[in-house]
């Protein structure tokens, strides 16, 4: 029986989740309140109490990881692995196998193709050339940005109205026009078709949706807060005229409206549907007290919320330490000697996390773990010196230095684009081959052999000409090395291909650039610096075993761990200035919520740092504390030890162990002697 196997499991407010039958339903579940537990038992439930055939049940989840967690948990509470829910999924999965049923009401044949991410580029490149769309200005993956913006607000071309003066827009619709045609010709559909399509389906054939109303008796759908205005009106559509639809989320970690999720659709739910009952869980079953006390309270500051009161069911546990540093390279020092110091000793580098707002902040992490050996892994993200845009720089600089370096020549011998391909390559090797000379002189030969096409040979030469001017720069002239760079990244073209590519991705590339010139100021040379890159490059940091993770806090969401370390939580960083200044008070909330996912990833230990200066996009930048350290209560807040008098004045921020200090030497620092000896 349900009621012994398993609802006694479960505390007051989940059983009366589970048991709600009828009518629209609201589960506010707070993190760690066990709401996974909760939908998959009041599926079993339904089941169970013949409310509805597994067939009858729709049920929504956002990635297929949470779907087989869904599938794999309903069958062990049923106690058969026979149980299979044809219709729980996510909302991709489901909304292709409604398309398949119903294709020639979207135009397309049941065997339509699902065209993946590369298919788009290369479908919209060509649609770019066919137009005469210069690239260079605007980037085929910032207008396939705009078409998923359209998609997610559930317009095709024709119902796309744009503001004139939006460049941008104007450009992309007539390209949108002409994607979505092609699409159809391909007997093909993108991501957001699938979803699109369903919509427009079910929104012009009342035959074909009363068939899916009568049919799902219950509908449940998992992280409801982060659901745009197409998913949302897929629900809606769906929902049957009992309005039998539970769903379930946070507001308060919705987090994703940069990528079209739309709170109002959580906060307006019961505006929607018509006594809505509202069920709340506000027991966590993850974090200590103390580190719910601040979460909370920091939270509370928030105005758009349906609000909540957790409470834990472990201890109080320790006060949430909030240290302030020097700087950001302090930071990282006194971070990894706490480690060093106190957790190691308790916890597992598995269970502890350093969570960031801007990916670039993992560098100075990274390079001091890399010192003192220990060890370590990002999360949802590349190393430093391994991504992309770094390795360019870092090539571009090695081939200055070393006219012999052919790797690095060939890495950005054609990056930015100058007309050099394959086949170009492929002549230099050759030449370079058979006359035991490097690829930079075997581009000259050919030049002066006039054996290189006229379009490319100007390109080349440009470029030839180019890695001349910046030795000159670097040998004659001795001009910094850091000045170099920028150089380098100005007159290659390299600057002006990340800026007038308009997406997150290549902001975020701009950033980390930013931050490996703030890193280049700490060599005396270049020499110097790329001896320290190719160091920390070759240090193996794959070796078995277990790592502390870094990741940032958006890539953090439905993870734990018993140790978080939350850093540089300074004005500008988080809040992030950009979120505010394009998005104003929502902006500020959605940063609020994100410092509350933060704090709620920590089980037993919380540490909050921010640093008195850092160094930011190649300058020395004084630091104001962050908003939300002001927003922290303080009864539950350790503040270095120190009385507040203490904690504003300056000469009182040497707080964590400098390894220059001749009293103490960490682990760390004696692995790194013995290493360099």
């Amino acid at each position: 029986m349900l009621e012994s196997s398993h609802l006694k499991n479960l505390n007051d407010a989940q059983k009366e989740a589970v048991l709600h039958s009828d009518g629209p339903l609201l589960i506010v579940a707070g993190a760690g309140s066990g709401k996974t537990k909760v939908l998959t038992s009041r599926i079993s439930n339904l089941i169970k109490k013949k409310k509805a055939f597994p067939n009858q049940i729709l049920a929504v989840t956002f990635t297929n990881k949470a779907a087989r967690e869904m599938q794999y948990r309903v069958s062990k509470l049923l106690k058969t692995e026979a149980t299979s829910l044809p219709w729980l999924g996510t909302f991709h999965s489901i909304c292709a196998k409604l398309l398949r049923k119903h294709a020639k009401a979207a135009n397309l044949n049941y065997n339509f193709t699902i065209v993946d991410t590369d298919d788009q580029m290369r479908l919209i490149k060509n649609i770019c050339k066919a137009e005469n769309i210069d690239t260079k200005q605007l980037s085929p993956k910032f207008i396939l940005g705009i078409i998923d913006k359209w998609k997610n607000k559930g317009l095709y071309p024709n119902e796309v109205e744009i503001n004139n003066k939006d460049i941008y827009e104007k450009t992309s619709l007539p390209l949108y026009k002409i994607y979505q045609q092609k699409l159809i010709e391909l007997n093909s559909c993108d991501f957001g078709d699938l979803i699109l399509h369903t919509v427009k389906i079910l929104e012009t054939n009342k035959d074909i949706r009363e068939i899916y109303t009568r049919n799902f008796k219950y509908i449940l759908v998992d992280e409801y807060q982060d659901t745009n205005f197409i998913q949302n009106r897929w629900l809606n559509l769906l929902v049957n005229e009992d309005k039998n639809i539970c769903c379930v989320g946070d507001d308060d970690q919705s987090i994703y409206s940069w990528r079209g999720a739309e709170i109002k659709n959580f906060l307006e739910f019961d505006k929607v549907y018509e006594n809505t009952k509202v069920i709340r869980l506000e027991e966590n079953y993850r974090s200590t007290q103390n580190i719910l006390n601040v979460a909370s309270s920091l939270i509370s500051n928030n105005q758009n919320r349906v609000g909540k009161n957790l409470k834990s069911t472990n201890d109080e546990g320790e006060l949430i330490k909030l240290n302030c540093f020097k700087s950001g390279k302090e930071e990282a020092i006194g971070i990894s000697d706490e480690i060093e110091q106190n957790l190691k000793k308790k916890f597992s580098y598995n269970n502890i996390s350093i969570l960031v707002r801007a990916i670039f902040q993992t560098r100075e992490f990274e390079e001091r773990f890399l010192k003192i050996g220990l060890p370590y892994r990002i999360i949802g993200g590349t190393k430093f010196y391994e991504r992309a845009e770094i390795k360019d720089c870092i090539a571009y600089l090695r081939i200055v230095f070393q006219d012999k370096d052919d790797l690095a020549f060939e890495r950005i011998v054609n990056n930015p684009k100058r007309a050099i391909g394959d086949s170009t390559i492929k002549q230099i090797h050759e030449n370079s081959k058979k006359n035991i000379i490097c690829l930079e002189k075997s581009s000259k030969q050919l030049i002066e052999m006039n054996l290189i096409k006229p379009k490319t040979k100007i390109g080349l030469s440009s470029f030839l000409s180019l890695l001349e001017k910046w030795r000159y720069d670097l040998f004659i002239k001795k001009i910094n090395h850091v000045k170099l760079l920028q150089n380098i990244l100005d007159e290659s073209g390299y600057s002006a291909m990340l800026k007038n590519k308009k997406d997150l991705e290549n902001e975020n590339r701009l950033e980390n650039i930013k931050e490996l010139l703030s890193a280049m100021k700490e060599f005396d040379n270049l020499e110097s610096f790329l001896e320290h890159v190719s160091l920390a490059t070759s240090i193996d940091q794959d070796w078995e075993g277990e790592k502390i993770n870094m990741m940032t806090m958006h890539a953090a969401k439905g993870l734990e761990f018993d140790v978080v370390f939350l850093p540089g939580w300074e004005e500008g960083l988080f809040p992030h200035q950009k979120s505010i200044e394009e998005k104003g008070q929502n902006g500020l909330e959605e940063e609020r919520r994100l410092a509350y996912v933060g704090i709620t990833r920590a089980k037993k230990v919380a540490n909050i740092s921010f640093s008195m200066n850092r160094f930011y996009q190649g300058d020395w930048m004084d630091s104001l504390a962050s908003r939300f350290i002001d927003e922290l209560p303080s009864d539950y807040v350790e503040k270095n030890n120190l009385n507040e008098q203490d904690f504003i004045q300056e000469d009182d921020f040497e707080f964590n162990q400098d390894l220059e200090d001749e009293d103490y030497r960490s682990p760390g620092w004696l692995r790194y002697q013995k290493r360099i000896k």
